[in-house]
């Protein structure tokens, strides 16, 4: 069987990590496979540091899942995996809403794949499986043909730096690509994002790209 590898990108700190599951076996099962990994220190599940990603195990998107990660994103104030079986296509929007940046196939959660997550997530990058980017992107533009923009939201303009940069976010470039890709650098591919996510009031980049699809700029 091919290993699988993935790319680290270098951090001054450990990754706090918090594994969060229905089941004890689940949870054992998850921490076994990343203890291995230097990048990442396991915590308890109950430790709220800043910078904390949670990782959360899930069988589908119910009401329960939704309000787990509702607690552990906005009242915790950590950065959330979502491992799951399976999908809807209707319950990508209302994960994204959460402010999940990243969404693993239980079946694909190898320890590399859920390494490669965390420091996503961990980065603020977004991380989806490619079925789930293309369904991601069609239910917006969905939205964006029958809605004048984001519920809530005022429609603002973006710069042509910013849509440049949402487009490689919504094609699955993380930063270090799209600065290569725009010869830009590492720090000035972040700026632009927080830049654009603090002026209209975004959660993080999987948000921005749904309001740019939805606003008609991707």
């Amino acid at each position: 069987m091919q290993q699988q590898t993935v790319e680290i990108v270098p951090t001054t700190e450990r990754v706090l990590l918090s594994v969060h599951t229905s089941d004890p076996i689940s949870r054992a099962g998850v921490r076994s496979q990343l203890r291995q990994y230097a990048e990442i220190e396991l915590v308890d599940t109950t430790r709220q540091d800043r910078g904390q990603v949670a990782l959360l195990v899930a069988c589908s998107v119910d009401e329960t899942t939704l309000l787990s990660l509702r607690t552990l994103v906005r009242i915790k104030g950590v950065r959330a995996v979502l491992v799951v079986d399976r999908m809807r296509e209707a319950d990508l929007l209302d994960v994204a809403g959460c402010g999940v940046t990243s969404i693993v196939w239980r079946r694909e959660a190898t320890p590399a794949r859920l390494l490669r997550a965390v420091l996503a997530a961990h980065r603020g990058d977004g991380d989806l499986p490619a079925d789930l980017l293309g369904t991601f992107l069609t239910r917006m533009g969905q939205l964006n043909s029958s809605t004048p923009g984001p519920a809530g939201l005022p429609t603002m303009g973006m710069t042509p730096r910013e849509v440049e940069v949402l487009q490689l976010v919504a094609e699955g470039l993380d930063t270090g690509q799209i600065a290569v890709k725009l010869a830009y650098s590492e720090r000035t591919v972040k700026n632009v994002l927080q830049t654009l996510t603090s002026r209209l009031q975004l959660r993080n980049r999987t948000h921005a790209v749904a309001y740019a699809v939805r606003a008609g700029y991707i």
